[in-house]
């Protein structure tokens, strides 16, 4: 029995045709891919501290099929409640230094101004680009400290 039926829109942005997906079985009327997705961007958020964009970016754009903006935007969007639920759990172990977390935030939210006013004037394949050098660069600094 086929689950997953890929129907397709048109994006505004590029003009082109993009894959929906739409499901048969759904998870309180959620996506169950999405819900997959979320959770392995939670466990890897909570165990590692990435999870937005290091692993639901890639995983919208080549499992769900979404194009590279709007998986970013997905994935900012995600990281709200994603931050809440393991601030929570690393809070009650007293993990949380909240002098380093708010300097942080401050600068966060000035740079994801800035960072979201750029993501929406770089074309798709720059962006892809831009996006894998970086997964790159990590992964290699990550291998080199290690």
């Amino acid at each position: 029995r086929k689950l997953d039926t890929v129907t397709c829109q048109m994006d505004t942005s590029d003009r082109r045709l993009r894959p929906v997906l739409s499901s048969r079985p759904r998870l309180l009327g959620l996506e169950p891919r999405l819900v997959a997705i979320g959770v392995a961007g939670g466990v890897l958020s909570g165990l590692l501290g990435v999870g937005g964009g290091i692993v639901m970016v890639p995983l919208l754009v080549f499992w769900a099929g979404y194009a590279q903006r709007d998986a970013h935007a997905i994935s900012l969007a995600a990281i709200i409640p994603i931050s809440c639920a393991s601030v929570l759990t690393y809070g009650i172990a007293g993990k949380v230094r909240p002098a380093e977390a708010l300097a942080l935030a401050v600068g966060s939210i000035l740079g994801a101004r800035i960072g979201a006013g750029a993501l929406t004037r770089i074309r798709e394949r720059p962006l892809k680009l831009v996006f894998g050098l970086f997964l790159a660069a990590v992964a290699i600094l990550m291998l080199v400290r290690s």
